[in-house]
């Protein structure tokens, strides 16, 4: 919903109201699709809602595979405030699914991974969740030969951990809470991604926003510096990012070189009213724009 101006315990009238299917998965998927990838969006899916994200994802020719549960899919919404440049996310909470909906997603993932060249695990676990979910997608993927990339926090980052993931990709917050530290500089979050990496990550890319996004492989670090924009809505551009690095990834570029486009995904997403709307010739101009640093010394050991 767009304000020209939102007054807070007042009545406000939208100039603009858009519906769209989203959230952190179906955000990649859909940025995916537009860089001319081919993904299969998967979770889960239940109520009126659901049946409309997954008409929303047939109708951008996005493939999907979700297991249908009894829980009402969660509503999200945005509130865009034009005269303060704000952007404000009213997020519902989702609600439980059964133990043996996460067996049917198991035998969907597992049965999906023949020919896939990377598995994204995207977001927070549904509550009462198992916390070792994406561990357990990391090693099937991981056993497949496909790259395992997890976007997520706390413990479910945490036990990913331990089957070694391909790459993670919190953001500076999310890694903060994840290991109950402050992140106030660049040094302390080179830090903090070494010891991401030593617990078992084998690449490490954190974003924060504006600011500088940061890339570990083991060897190496980056300091990515994204192109200056005027956001719309910036909402989404993690998962932006997210597709960007993927689809660069699985077509053989570095890390450094991954970042780069990765950044320009999450600025071209950001000029879009709607998550995982860009388009690709903002993100061919901005990739152009970006600017990848190597850093030469580091004190993360």
């Amino acid at each position: 919903m767009i304000f020209r101006k939102l007054v807070l315990d007042a009545v406000n009238r939208a100039v603009s109201t858009l519906d769209g299917a989203a959230g952190k998965s179906v955000n990649v998927a859909k940025v995916l699709k537009v860089l001319g990838e081919h993904p299969v969006a998967t979770g889960f899916l239940g109520g009126d809602r659901g049946d409309f994200i997954r008409s929303a994802l047939k109708e951008k020719g996005i493939e999907s595979e979700f297991v249908m549960v009894s829980a009402r899919t969660r509503q999200c919404v945005t509130v865009i405030d034009e005269s303060a440049g704000a952007h404000t996310e009213l997020v519902e909470e989702s609600g439980p699914v059964e133990p043996s909906d996460f067996d049917q997603l198991d035998e969907v993932v597992r049965r999906r991974l023949e020919g896939c060249r990377a598995v994204v695990m995207s977001g927070t676990l549904t509550p009462g969740g198992p916390v070792d979910l994406y561990a357990r997608f990391t090693r099937m993927a991981n056993a497949a030969g496909a790259i395992s990339v997890v976007d997520a926090q706390g413990a479910a980052l945490m036990e990913a951990l331990i089957a070694s993931p391909g790459l993670v990709k919190p953001n500076r917050a999310e890694m903060a809470a994840t290991l109950e530290c402050g992140l106030d500089d660049e040094a302390a979050v080179i830090k903090a991604m070494g010891e991401l990496h030593e617990r078992g990550a084998r690449r490490v890319v954190v974003t924060a926003g504006k600011e500088p996004a940061l890339a570990f492989d083991g060897h190496c670090f980056w300091r990515i510096l994204s192109p200056c924009i005027t956001a719309l809505n910036p909402i989404g551009s993690g998962d932006a990012f997210t597709a960007g690095l993927v689809s660069r990834l699985a077509r053989g570029d570095d890390l450094g070189e991954a970042c780069r486009w990765a950044s320009a995904a999450g600025a071209a997403n950001a000029l879009s009213a709607m998550p995982g709307e860009l388009a690709v010739a903002d993100v061919e101009r901005l990739a152009r724009e970006t600017r990848v640093e190597r850093i030469q010394k580091t004190a993360w050991r």
